[in-house]
């Protein structure tokens, strides 16, 4: 699931005061933060400590994302402010999908940069770090035909109580649009027995909640043959300390109905409402059988929340395949969907497609999709109103005299509590429903 939040950063203090300090600052998607986590844990056990500012740290890195070109400028753009810190001894690093897809042109484009390192390298950093503080150039850009997974036991996880586990890199399916299988290379899964002992390792730390990452999560393939995804997921439900499994993201070709049964909310790119533009995009499925596997989750036993994402303005996308996203909205009445606006991708097949769909048109439909969806979400939690949930607590918002809180369908709902009652951070507690809104949901702790 790509994310359109401000970029993340960390904080995470050594007991002690090592002399070398970085600074990261992370783009994109959950893979990235992860990932940011890992690089994290790997620095601090390298002898360097985390800060808050660039002008604090001796090594700045940038984990980037090139899903969109918005989001690949952001990075230069960091670059050439901070330039003139160069002067002060500082060394910059570009990590993650813009560094694979540039490679050692960053180095042309920004001088001042000593590290370019892909993702499928991370677990090279021990050297490459050995090699800047030399005063050398270090690259990490060759192994995006690896079958090795970047697993560390040092990752600095933000969240006390939530956390992800990736359990497959890499993609191979090639969609038109999609920069992704060239700048994290071919899919390659963990055993199921090393997630599991993460998994364990987490609940040990007193983590309750677990989301299982990857590119394309559910074609997940046990190298030792043990677990099927389904199984996977199954296991680590079962460890004892564990309340929610989540995943993200899927993709509609290999989803199976095993899946159906085992989760409260499923995430399930659609990209467009339309076969013929679906098989332009090379989605590998139609739009009757992505219908098909939303009947499947309809058809449960347990209620589900259904999300997903979609671009509009594919190069020839017309009216009427704009129409048909629109109808399928109808259709499957999405919980939430991401909506994004196609933007051309450096080695992507959709670059040669002719039919460019200016930008002020892909703007317009962008914005009838989401005026659309709203009115779909407006009905949808509206029916929630009366009902009951368990929520995690995750915050307190002060100024409305608030926590907040996350169903097991991952939507948020606000809360009051009773006078004298404060809920731990962490803990889950019974909420009853009292009011809806198009992206959250409103309600009174029962005691």
């Amino acid at each position: 699931m790509l994310s359109t939040e401000p970029p993340t950063r960390y904080t995470l203090f050594m007991s002690t005061a090592p002399q070398k300090t970085f600074y990261v600052e992370t783009f994109g998607c959950q893979m990235n933060v992860h990932d940011s986590e890992k690089v994290i844990g790997t620095l601090v056990h390298q002898g360097y400590s985390q800060v808050q500012t660039v002008e604090q740290a001796d090594l700045i890195l940038y984990n980037t994302c090139s899903i969109r070109d918005k989001a690949e400028q952001k990075v230069f753009h960091r670059l050439a402010d901070y330039k003139k810190l160069l002067a002060q001894g500082k060394k910059f690093g570009v990590l993650g999908c813009v560094a694979q897809q540039e490679g050692e042109k960053i180095f042309e484009r920004a001088p001042h940069v000593s590290l370019v390192c892909g993702s499928a390298s991370y677990r090279n950093l021990p050297q490459m770090l050995i090699q800047i503080e030399a005063g050398k150039r270090a690259t990490g850009l060759d192994d995006r035909e690896t079958d090795e997974c970047f697993e560390t036991e040092f990752t600095a996880r933000t969240n006390p109580h939530r956390g992800y586990i990736t359990i497959i890199e890499g993609c191979d399916k090639f969609c038109a649009y999609c920069v992704v299988p060239f700048t994290r290379g071919k899919e390659r899964s963990r055993t199921s027995e090393s997630v599991l002992a993460e998994a364990r390792q987490m609940v040990d730390r007193g983590y309750t909640e677990i989301q299982l990452l990857g590119q394309n999560v559910n074609s997940y393939k046990d190298p030792a043959g043990k677990r099927s995804f389904a199984e996977l997921l199954t296991a680590v439900g079962e460890i004892p300390g564990i309340k929610r499994v989540r995943f993200t993201t899927s993709h509609p070709r290999d989803f199976g109905r095993d899946i159906v049964e085992l989760c409260d909310h499923v995430h399930l790119p659609v990209q467009s409402g339309s076969t013929r533009v679906l098989d332009a995009m090379q989605r590998l499925y139609t739009r009757e059988q992505y219908l098909e596997r939303i009947a499947s989750m309809k058809a449960a036993k347990r209620e589900l929340s259904i999300t997903t994402d979609v671009i509009v303005g594919f190069p020839g996308e017309t009216e009427a395949d704009f129409a048909e996203t629109l109808s399928l909205l109808d259709e499957v009445g999405y919980d939430s969907i991401f909506t994004f606006k196609y933007s051309p991708r450096p080695n992507t097949p959709s670059l040669a497609l002719d039919d460019a769909i200016p930008e002020q048109e892909k703007s317009r439909r962008l914005e009838v999709l989401m005026s659309k969806q709203k009115e779909i979400q407006i009905v949808r939690y509206r029916k929630y109103i009366g009902a009951r949930a368990e929520v995690m607590v995750e915050g307190r918002n002060e100024a409305r005299k608030q926590w907040i809180g996350r169903t097991s369908q991952n939507k948020t709902l606000n809360f009051s509590a009773p006078e004298g009652t404060e809920p731990k951070l962490g803990s889950y507690v019974p909420v009853s429903i009292t009011a809806s809104f198009p992206n959250s949901l409103l309600g009174e702790m029962v005691i």
